[in-house]
């Protein structure tokens, strides 16, 4: 974090980013909110060196992990936030500059009680998709059915997205979607996956 955060990271403040100057290229952005230890963002982003990748995540532990790997591997397309993701979005992310935005095994908070602090709310999907390049498209996968029946309930009632599975519905894992080692993890578990697919209207 001491050595590497200062090349990769994106400090937050309250202006919107210039990702050609943030990237130093114009490439299509994708982002993905809570990337864990980094595996699933350094895979694609090795994948891809035709596009720039931001990817957010509060667990320092994992931070520092994906930044090592950063280095090791020489991925010069990937910047990396610590802060939380809402606040990043409003303030930092411009509207409509997004080709991607990735939210894979977000935490569920199954206990009833905590639902009010999933990722997925009404406020939430309106921001993401304000920041979606029409066009853009996001992508989300769980490992819990509950949360996967609330993700399609928010998600299909705004109107600048569009299920690409058709209302109600989810799709396999996309080919281009890596398997991660928390989803693993999950089937092992005997938990089943969900992948959710929008776009925004054009």
């Amino acid at each position: 974090m001491t050595e590497l955060y200062p090349r990769y990271g994106l400090p937050f403040e309250k202006s919107m980013v210039d990702f050609a100057a943030l990237f130093g290229r114009e490439a299509p952005v994708t982002l993905e909110i809570g990337f864990g230890n980094g595996e699933l963002l350094a895979t694609l982003a090795a994948q891809h060196p035709e596009r720039n990748f931001l990817g957010i995540e509060v667990h320092r532990p994992g931070v520092g992990r994906l930044l090592n790997q950063i280095e090791e591997e020489d991925l010069e397309n990937v910047r990396v936030s610590t802060d939380d993701a809402v606040e990043v979005l409003r303030e930092q992310i411009p509207e409509g500059s997004l080709d991607r935005l990735l939210i894979f095994f977000a935490d569920p908070w199954p206990k009833k009680r905590h639902h009010k602090r999933r990722l997925i709310q009404p406020p939430f999907a309106e921001l993401a998709a304000s920041r979606l390049s029409p066009g853009g498209r996001l992508h989300l996968a769980t490992d819990w059915e509950d949360y996967k029946d609330h993700m399609l309930e928010v998600l299909d009632a705004c109107p600048q997205l569009v299920n690409l599975a058709d209302a109600g519905g989810t799709m396999p894992r996309p080919e281009d979607r890596p398997e991660t080692h928390f989803e693993r993890r999950g089937q092992r578990k005997g938990h089943g996956v969900w992948d959710l697919v929008y776009l925004r209207e054009v």
